[in-house]
């Protein structure tokens, strides 16, 4: 059976870092990052089109990249966007290429809470609260924050925004004064991230393959790349659709109504958290 195996070890692997980040998709690009470590493929090819997510998962997907530095090449490709979490995690790929036009940048961190106590108040709502200390109830919607509270969580929203930079300034070989001066939530175009020292080159993601597969020492016309998708349900794979698709036609919604919800789900999920995240 050996001469038909896979020939992985002549192969680019791929993984997609696609929308928003979260627990799932940190799910799966571990998954991912593992069999591309068993599998011993010799170069990764890094598709990102993300404006970044939440902290933790964003932090695991970026030191699972890390540790597969020494176990083979690694190319980031940034697409339409890779903003916030998702220069975090580019910033473990020591080769990184953008589009001249990619959105990119957004380094920086943002936590946002609703306060519907004036809306409460006028439908005669409100809440007993009995709590274990002062500060457990932080970022609770029936209520303005405290000065305190806004202390509390400024120092929370600094700690994570100085990590963040020092990645970046690691990542990317420049000094961490150098970095701050741009890391105030801005964004860039892929051009203006080669000037700062965030993208390495400019280029297509077929220019990225290329260049993964020249890092390995394998021939670009003739190497193959194997991409690591994402799961669907067995369903999905005989009629090509998926159910959510399928459910979307059923109520008469449209796939971009489809992508509201789920973006507005993700705002509900990560409500209170930090994030790495570029909001337009």
């Amino acid at each position: 059976m050996f001469p038909f195996r896979p020939r992985y070890k002549k192969q680019i692997a791929r993984i997609e870092v696609v929308g928003a980040i979260a627990s799932g998709t940190r799910k799966r690009v571990l998954a991912a990052l593992k069999e591309v470590e068993e599998r011993k493929f010799p170069a990764l090819l890094l598709r990102i089109d993300s404006p970044g997510g939440t902290v933790g998962d964003s932090f695991e997907i970026y030191s699972a990249i890390k540790r597969l530095q020494s176990k083979c090449k690694i190319v980031a490709s940034y697409g339409n966007i890779s903003a916030s979490g998702g220069v975090f995690i580019g910033a473990a790929a020591p080769n990184v290429m953008a589009n001249p036009g990619t959105i990119t940048g957004s380094i920086g961190v943002i936590l946002r809470g609703n306060n519907l106590e004036r809306l409460l108040d006028r439908v005669g709502v409100s809440f007993q609260v009995i709590k274990s200390g002062p500060y457990k109830d932080i970022l609770s919607f029936d209520r303005q924050l405290s000065e305190p509270e806004q202390q509390i969580l400024q120092d929370l929203i600094d700690s994570s925004y100085e990590q963040f930079v020092g990645v970046v300034a690691e990542g990317r070989k420049l000094d961490v004064a150098a970095v701050k001066k741009f890391a105030d939530g801005r964004i860039f175009t892929g051009e203006q991230a080669v000037r700062l020292g965030l993208v390495d080159r400019l280029g297509t993601e077929e220019h990225a393959r290329c260049w993964a597969a020249e890092l390995a020492g394998l021939d670009p016309e003739k190497t193959k790349v194997f991409t690591f998708e994402e799961p669907k349900p067995l369903l999905s794979k005989i009629t090509g659709s998926t159910a959510g698709s399928a459910l979307v036609q059923a109520l008469g919604q449209t796939p971009a109504t489809q992508a509201g919800l789920n973006w507005l789900e993700f705002e509900l999920e990560t409500q209170g958290l930090p994030l790495w995240l570029y909001r337009p």
